[in-house]
């Protein structure tokens, strides 16, 4: 019998796992607040894991400012590697399986290739360095462990790319985006769906895997697609990564292979188009 608690319940994939729980009908997975499971309190981490004994244990609490985590780097650091490592030696105490969500960021982006599982990682920001510095402690820590990376997270929930071109559009006549960072949008539903489903099976291929939505897109048309679909009336421009300067570097291509995924577990993953045209109709009702 499955038992499953949920670290990061509040943020975007954590109310995406609720969600599709509610929906498959699972009730084996809890879903705890941030004053009873703080990643960072190892004693609290201590009285949750005897409470609840789980199989598994879900790490969505992540510190995701990008940019912000290049001057907050003691913070993100404190969350994304600490906080990983602090539920690392729960999960090998209670004899848990932990499932741990990482970050296309941890690569350079500077080939035009699909990342797969076996590539070097090279990250260019605080965010990706913190997430991998996480990813190889959970590893050094267990054997029995999920790393999932994924790539350009929306949903109907939290703060994303999608609401917040949905909210510029309804404001403004035009907008720049840039088109030279390539990647994959990834339906937070749909990554969601994948975990559970890994859970599921039962089976224990562990190790580092990849998940996006299938497909291949800039910002610039990621935008565009999120218009034409909405029927929002905007012109949409693209322009280069130098023209928008920000703080942290990002990958300019971060594609990832989903191959591994897809064979160990029979997972069918959709199209980003397809998935995004779920996600509106979904918004497009609140």
């Amino acid at each position: 019998m499955q038992n499953v608690i949920v670290f990061g319940a509040s943020g975007q994939l954590g109310n995406c796992l609720k969600k599709v729980a509610e929906e498959r009908g699972i009730d084996y997975v809890h879903f705890l607040p941030e004053d009873e499971a703080n990643i960072l309190r190892e004693d609290l981490l201590s009285i949750v894991f005897e409470k609840y004994k789980p199989t598994f244990a879900i790490n969505c609490a992540a510190y995701t400012a990008v940019d912000k985590a290049e001057d907050d780097i003691e913070l993100a650091r404190a969350i994304n590697k600490t906080g990983a490592v602090n539920l690392a030696k729960q999960c090998k105490t209670h004899s848990t399986t932990l499932v741990q969500i990482s970050t296309d960021f941890i690569f350079k982006g500077d080939v035009a290739l699909p990342r797969t599982e076996e590539d070097p990682a090279e990250p260019i920001s605080i965010y990706g360095l913190t997430k991998l510095e996480g990813e190889q402690e959970i590893a050094e820590i267990l054997d029995e462990y999920y790393t999932i990376r994924t790539s350009w997270l929306y949903s109907e929930y939290g703060n994303n790319f999608v609401k917040t071109m949905l909210k510029l559009g309804a404001e403004r006549d035009e907008l720049k985006i840039i088109a030279d960072q390539v990647g994959t949008p990834t339906y937070a539903i749909d990554l969601a769906g994948a975990i559970l489903d890994i859970i599921a099976s039962a089976k224990k291929e562990y190790g580092v895997y990849h998940y996006s939505n299938e497909g291949v897109t800039s910002w610039y048309d990621f935008a565009k697609g999120i218009f034409d679909i909405s029927g929002t009336d905007v012109k949409v421009f693209p322009i280069r990564t130098s023209e928008f300067p920000t703080r942290a570097q990002r990958p300019a291509y971060s594609v990832m292979d989903k191959a591994k995924i897809k064979t160990t577990f029979g997972i069918e993953i959709p199209y980003w188009r397809d998935s995004l045209k779920a996600c509106i109709a979904v918004l497009s009702t609140l």
